[in-house]
Parts: structure tokens; C-alpha cells; sequence
């Protein structure tokens, strides 16, 4: 958002910057606009065929058309949802039980958002199969690989076009050139206003509070030809695919609301890409310990996630909260849940202390200035506590065989990582360390920071065999 008048960019204002729109993005004008007169005009049930009810209908239908015509396809393709969680699930099951002579196979992505991955879940809990393709460190899946992992029996196939977390564009039209007659649901949840939808695709699913649209409005389209059959009771509205009673005003300003930021990509894409590199590029030598993560070339223009070393992100976002600044994390690790991003784990960076940074359309440059200017100091406010800055203790443990034994038993992440970094100095080039942890996020945490630093990770071991009771040693040689 803009300073206010008489105000010199950069300087703090007692207001929040949002910087979330991968979440969710603030009610474009348009959107509220049409929906406004759309509660007016587009009210009655748009069955009937009173004079109120074909008006109705006819802004249902016109609202049809235009999503169809943004995503590139017929009209009697798209059905209207409740949510874009509810498009996935609806997508995927409907694809597996309209394929489900040709077999019970599942294949998706490894990075996908946890809509297919609970659905995927739910596959295998009544009997059927799922594969899953890993991603390299960019987070991007190879397409040889993710054609690799079909069957003859593969029912559906899922990628996403870009990812939620750290922005990776995945190559969809060139997987789906390998999938053959294996139909290949995409969903473009986060692509869908900003970028072309990929060629390639059987089932599409978006979600209009993504683009700007009102939330509770999510876009289900399907192929004609495309084997699918409803997975709930049936039900004659929107193609027998969603049951229930359909939303017009809301549907109405979601197909205005894409169609205007559709308009604007262009340009804004241009502007908040270069933004973002600014971020990417700055980070980095503003904060000490930091790793950008995500392809830094196929990515979505307004998405920057990265990591900082030795940092809780749920501490670090209550801080930046606090300093002005609406951001997310792509960690999930919190004192509650303690499971660490599946998307970050997957791509074998950190899993701690990440912030996903997403610009909406209209971000003014001084407050990524700002943002910039504000981060250096939370990110070593947050470390401070933590005793990077002080000497280091008292050996953890005597030296086994010639190697540092650290007893980080019972300590949460990230201080198992904290702990390898403060005392991998210790030991000569060449000597090993083994960290006892019994947190399962240092299993991923420890081969991460060594991807960082430039040390090479060992493996693991069981910790018993460093005098640990519980637990697992993960073992790191200093290279450097």
C-alpha cells in the first residue's frame, strides 16, 4: 500500500503491509463491484423459469463463459464449487471412480497442496494405490520421472502448475506430453488469473479467492471425453458434478474479478517480478544464514519463499506481524503440530524458519523497501535469544572414535541445528560429528543445513551407538 500523503517512503506507519496473497488476495474492486449489483439482479434460483430466475440464469451463464474463456475452454467444461479444496477433491475422486475399469493407481507430485494429498489418503485407506514423484531442490518434478511412476492401471495422474509454497512453475505441458491417454488433472490454484493455464491438461481446479474473487467460489473444469463420475449422490445442478445450490452474486463477481486481473497480469506481472528479485537478491546479504529456496527462473512473478538458519518461523512471522508485515511461513512445524512442511521436506531444504513473501497486485515499492529494512533486525531479534552470539559451552560430550558427540535429546527444532553449527568448529577438516536428536524435522533438518554450509552429511545411525538412550545420531564431516 502506498505512504500516506506528507509521508517519506519507508518511514513505519501503524498499519499492516499484506504480503499473503498466496493465501488469499484482498476482494478485487471489480469483484466487489459486480457483486454488489449481482445481489440485486442475480438473486433467485437461477432453475426457474420465472422472469427473476431466467435473470439469474443468464448471469450464471455469462459468468460460465467468461471463466471459460480465461482458462481456455467450453463453458459446459467448467461446474462452480464451494472452494478450490472442494474442486481437488471433487476432481480427483470423480476422475477415479469414471476410470476405475482401467485400475486404482494415483500418481501426483510429491509437492502438491495437502488438498491432494488428503484425498490421495483417503484413496488408499478404501483400497487403492498411490505414487508419489519426488522433486529435486527446486522443487520442480522431472517429467521423464513423473511419466516413469504411470501404469497401465493409473486411473488419474495430478500436478500442480505452480507450487504454494515456494513458487516452483512445474513443467506441465511437457509432463502431460508423456502421460498419454492417462488423464492429468492441474491444479492451478495459484496460476489461474496471473499466468496462461498450461496446455495438456484432462481436469483443471481453481480458486476465485486466489485471483481476487470472493471466497467460497472454487472453478471445477472437465474435458469433454474425460471419463468422470460424481463420487456424491446425484444431484442436477452444475453438471451433475456439484450438488447444491450455486452462489450467482458470488460466482458473478469471482468471473469479473478474473477476468480484470487477467487484463493486468501483464503489466503487474513485469512489476512484481522485479520486486521480487529485488528480494531474492537482497535477503541474502541483509541476513546472515539465509537460503532462498525455489526455481529462481520458472516461477510465479510475485512469490519469494526463503530460510533462515538457527530461527522458529512461527516466531519470526509473530515478530514481523508486530513490525508491520502480513507474511507466511512454508513450515508447518509449530509447537502444536511439530510436522514439518511437506513440500520444503520434499525439495531437502531447511524446514525451519522459512517466509513465504506473496505480493499482490498494487504493491508499492517502498513498502518492499520497508520490508527490507525491517527484516535484518527481527530476523537476530528472534536469534538472539538463542546464543549464537556467545561462546561456545562446555563440550556435550568426550570425543567416540574421533568424533563430536552433541546430546541434543529433547530439544525441539531448530536447536539440534543450532547446535551443529555453533560446534562443527571444533572438529578438524575431515572429523565427524553426530548430532543426537530424538525430533523426527532434524532427520530432514541436518542433510539441509549440510546442503547449505558446504559439509557433507553422513546418514544416520542409531544413537545408542554414541551413548544416546533414545533417538538417532545423524552424522556430518566437516569439509570446510
Amino acid at each position: 500500500m502506498p505512504p500516506e500523503p506528507g509521508t517519506a517512503p519507508g518511514v513505519s506507519l501503524n498499519v499492516t503491509v499484506y504480503f499473503d496473497v498466496a493465501s488469499t488476495a484482498p476482494l478485487h474492486p471489480v469483484a466487489r463491484q459486480a457483486l454488489t449489483a449481482a445481489l440485486d439482479e442475480g438473486w433467485a434460483d437461477p432453475a426457474r423459469l420465472y422472469r427473476s430466475g431466467r435473470q439469474a440464469r443468464m448471469l450464471l451463464d455469462a459468468a460460465r463463459e467468461t471463466v471459460a474463456e480465461v482458462l481456455g475452454c467450453r463453458a459446459d467444461e467448467i461446474s462452480f464449487t464451494a472452494s478450490g479444496t472442494q474442486a481437488v477433491q471433487l476432481g480427483v475422486l470423480g476422475a477415479l471412480h469414471g476410470n476405475r475399469r482401467r485400475g486404482r493407481h494415483l500418481v501426483h507430485s510429491a509437492v502438491e497442496h495437502s488438498s491432494v494429498l488428503h484425498t490421495a489418503e483417503r484413496h488408499q485407506a478404501a483400497g487403492g494405490e498411490v505414487a508419489a514423484v519426488p522433486v529435486d531442490r527446486l522443487g520442480r518434478v522431472d517429467p521423464a520421472a513423473f511419466a516413469a511412476a504411470l501404469r497401465p492401471d493409473t486411473a488419474l495422474a495430478v500436478l500442480q502448475s505452480a507450487n504454494h509454497e515456494v513458487g516452483t512453475v512445474q513443467p506441465v505441458t511437457e509432463t502431460a506430453a508423456r502421460c498419454g491417454d492417462v488423464p492429468l488433472l492441474v491444479d492451478a490454484a495459484q496460476s489461474a488469473g496471473r499466468m496462461d493455464v498450461p496446455a495438456g491438461w484432462s481436469l483443471l481446479a481453481a480458486s476465485a479467492h486466489k485471483w481476487g474473487g470472493p471466497a467460497g467460489v472454487g472453478v471445477l473444469a472437465v474435458r469433454k471425453g474425460v471419463r468422470y463420475a460424481s463420487p456424491l449422490p446425484a444431484d442436477e445442478r452444475e453438471g451433475g458434478r456439484v450438488p447444491g445450490y450455486v452462489n450467482v452474486p458470488a460466482i458473478v463477481a469471482a468471473a469479473a474479478s478474473l477476468r480484470a486481473v487477467r487484463a493486468e497480469a501483464e503489466r503487474e506481472n513485469a512489476r512484481l517480478h522485479e520486486l521480487v528479485e529485488r528480494i531474492r537478491a537482497r535477503v541474502p546479504r541483509l541476513v546472515p544464514e539465509v537460503e532462498v529456496v525455489g526455481d529462481p527462473v520458472r516461477r510465479l512473478p510475485h512469490l519469494v519463499t526463503f530460510s533462515c538458519l538457527y530461527v522458529d518461523g512461527e516466531v519470526l512471522l509473530g515478530e514481523l506481524d508486530r513490525a508491520g508485515f502480513a507474511v507466511s511461513s512454508g513450515s508447518s512445524c509449530t509447537s502444536s503440530t511439530l510436522t514439518p512442511s511437506h513440500v520444503l521436506a520434499a525439495m531437502g531444504v531447511l524446514t525451519e524458519g522459512n517466509v513465504r513473501v506473496s505480493l499482490p497486485f498494487g504493491t508499492a515499492e517502498a513498502d518492499v523497501e520497508r520490508f527490507l529494512a525491517v527484516l535484518p533486525e527481527v530476523v537476530a531479534g528472534v536469534r538472539a535469544p538463542l546464543g549464537l552470539d556467545l561462546a561456545p559451552p562446555a563440550p556435550a560430550g568426550e570425543p567416540s572414535g574421533g568424533t563430536l558427540v552433541l546430546d541434543a535429546l529433547g530439544k525441539r527444532c531448530p536447536l539440534p541445528v543450532i547446535e551443529l553449527a555453533k560446534r562443527i568448529g571444533e572438529v578438524p577438516v575431515g572429523g565427524t560429528v553426530a548430532v543426537l536428536a530424538d525430533d523426527e524435522a532434524a532427520r530432514l533438518d541436518v542433510p539441509a543445513w549440510c546442503g547449505m554450509r558446504g559439509q557433507e552429511y553422513l546418514g544416520e545411525a542409531p544413537a545408542a551407538e554414541y551413548g544416546g538412550d533414545r533417538g538417532s545420531a545423524y552424522l556430518v564431516r566437516r569439509v570446510s
